[in-house]
């Protein structure tokens, strides 16, 4: 027994220093690893990293179009970047803006497309694949091609007007007049979102057990109590995520008042996102890059809040 303790404790101890066959194989392994992720990690270090690095510094100084030539000779100017952003009244509006958006247009599309998951999953029996496809068609459409035919659509004699003229009302210049061209964005934007959260849901509610519906049902509970006590208690994971996705893309809407009004009229459709793409073409990037920072503080912030009221009660 000496003898074999004396052999085998060298090995032991050369495994537990890490020396052994087996950790030369977990070395080589790691760097043939890291190898193969090599080419990731450098394009996503070059083209994701220190763009980003190079951005938040950027918000801190003059920066300008003209000084790319000597991008070393710009000026820190700390926090006075983002002082004169939140004094540009342009950039309020936006920021107004992007909260009316976000702020009506998230309630509306997650009550739509929940209304329509819970008709799809209970009261909708014929022909459910199509109203499946149905909705959730303008989802895979480009928003561009979405945008210009809600253009044309919203025009003061489209389609929408024609229709309400036609019954005897006059309809409003909808995408002209500053009472009206938000919410035009906002009916657009929840036509073409409700399908992603439609199916979504719908796979929520599919994942609730039954046994639990029915044993409500058992209890005496109505139609809306199992659905206020018990569908949407089990459904808070899948709500979250739906309100996630649709805060990250409402917050950085642009596509829609960039093909339907430019911002207009009179800045009542401008976003942070459609602000701090001007201020790029403007050549005014430190200016654009501390507005991103702004559109990407309040994203998380958002995210923050909503993680806090839709996280399940235990």
């Amino acid at each position: 027994m000496t003898v074999l303790t004396r052999a085998v404790a060298p090995a032991a101890r050369e495994r537990s220093a890490g020396h052994g066959p087996a950790a030369a194989r977990r070395r080589r392994t790691a760097v043939v690893a890291y190898l193969f992720s090599l080419p990731f990690i450098a394009s996503f270090a070059i083209f994701m990293v220190f763009p980003l690095i190079s951005s938040l510094g950027m918000s801190f100084t003059d920066f300008r179009s003209t000084d790319i030539p000597t991008p070393f000779a710009v000026a820190f100017v700390g926090l006075d970047q983002y002082t004169a952003l939140f004094q540009n009244e342009q950039f309020v509006r936006s920021m107004v803006n992007t909260l009316y958006f976000v702020g009506v247009g998230i309630p509306l599309t997650m009550a739509v497309a929940l209304a329509l998951a819970v008709a799809l999953n209970g009261a909708i029996t014929r022909f459910r694949t199509v109203f499946r496809v149905g909705f959730y068609a303008p989802v895979v459409t480009s928003i561009v091609a979405v945008a210009v035919v809600w253009r044309f659509i919203l025009q003061p004699d489209g389609l929408l007007n024609t229709l309400l003229a036609a019954i005897g009302i006059t309809g409003p210049d909808w995408l002209g007049s500053t009472a009206w061209s938000m919410p035009s964005m906002i009916l657009m934007a929840v036509w073409r979102n409700m399908g992603t959260l439609m199916i979504i849901f719908l796979a929520g509610l599919q994942g609730i057990p039954q046994e639990v519906v029915e044993a409500a049902e058992v209890d005496g509970a109505g139609a809306w109590q199992r659905f206020v006590r018990v569908t949407l208690p089990m459904l808070r994971p899948t709500l979250l995520l739906g309100a996630v996705l649709l805060s990250v893309g409402y917050l950085q809407f642009f596509e829609e008042p960039f093909v339907m009004t430019k911002g207009g009229p009179l800045d009542s459709t401008l976003s942070i996102s459609y602000f701090t793409f001007n201020q790029f073409g403007f050549g005014n990037y430190g200016t654009a890059s501390a507005a991103s920072y702004v559109l990407f503080v309040a994203i998380a912030l958002l995210s923050i809040v909503q993680f806090r009221a839709f996280r399940t009660k235990e």
